[in-house]
């Protein structure tokens, strides 16, 4: 079937609604290599009323790549490559409930996650989103300089992340391989498909810079943390049933908010390999 894409921008900086197609039939090559597009242009896409079912939704997830295990929340029983983001409405804490880029404390952190809104509370559970490339832009030139070649670690173990993923651990048969991850990454990451630069790191997992302590890096990492999630750089996407998501964890960051208590939000997500970051 031929399509021909709409694509409507959320902000400046990032994401964009992609319209006009519908992602229960078949998708030629062409049209996927045409959203590939819209998607690294603009670091996270939305496609609405796509009432894919778990197997449509594997389907469509690798026509981007290859999908990973997370290494922390079991997968659904009948398709363990594709996990639960939920909170119950007697849960506070929801899941991945702080600005981060996905598992950068993995040495071979993910491309790309993709999300598929299942049940919603009434109103509420948006999630924000923020360029990498947009923060890098507008650093001064002096800071580009003192950041270019600094490593950053990145740790599962960070608690302003650790407690966002407890409940979903606890309904989990067993555990983790490891109970801790850590990496280094490039602060300043070259996107490998766009070569653009981006700010590479996040308050979810980034604890220190390589070299330095966590005192010493805790001014500047301040700075660079409330730098990157600027309003300007940011998009707010506003979840409905059947709603998709895929954003690029190389150069976006993202945030779930956290303001419905007191009802149940299910979304399901998959992740897909990535590359080793330079």
């Amino acid at each position: 079937m031929t399509y021909t894409l709409e694509v409507k921008p959320l902000s400046t900086a990032v994401g964009a609604e992609v319209l006009g197609v519908n992602l229960l039939e078949p998708l030629s090559d062409a049209v996927v290599a045409e959203i590939r597009q819209i998607w690294l242009k603009h670091g996270v896409i939305f496609f609405r009323d796509q009432p894919l079912d778990s197997d449509g939704f594997l389907a469509f997830a690798r026509r981007f790549g290859d999908i990973v295990e997370y290494p922390f929340v079991k997968g659904l029983p009948d398709h363990p490559l594709i996990i639960p983001v939920l909170k119950l409405p007697h849960e506070t804490h929801n899941f991945g409930g702080v600005w981060h880029s996905d598992t950068t404390y993995l040495d071979v952190p993910p491309a790309a996650t993709m999300l598929i809104a299942r049940e919603l509370p009434p109103v509420g559970g948006d999630t924000l989103f923020a360029s990498g490339y947009a923060a890098y832009e507008r650093l001064s030139e002096g800071l580009k300089q003192t950041l270019k070649g600094l490593k950053a670690v990145n740790s599962s173990a960070k608690a302003v992340v650790t407690h966002s993923r407890e409940d979903r651990m606890a309904d989990a048969p067993g555990k983790p391989a490891k109970s801790e991850f850590n990496s280094e990454h490039p602060v300043l990451r070259i996107h490998p498909e766009t070569g653009r630069l981006s700010l590479y790191l996040n308050p979810g997992h980034t604890t220190k810079f390589v070299g330095w302590t966590e005192e010493e890096s805790q001014g500047l990492l301040d700075y660079l943390f409330a730098h990157q999630i600027r309003p300007e750089f940011t998009c707010r996407f506003v979840w409905q049933p059947n709603s998709i998501a895929l954003w690029d964890n190389r150069c976006v960051l993202h945030n779930p908010i956290n303001d419905y208590h007191g009802h149940k939000r299910l979304l399901h997500r998959i992740t897909l390999a990535g590359q080793i970051p330079v």
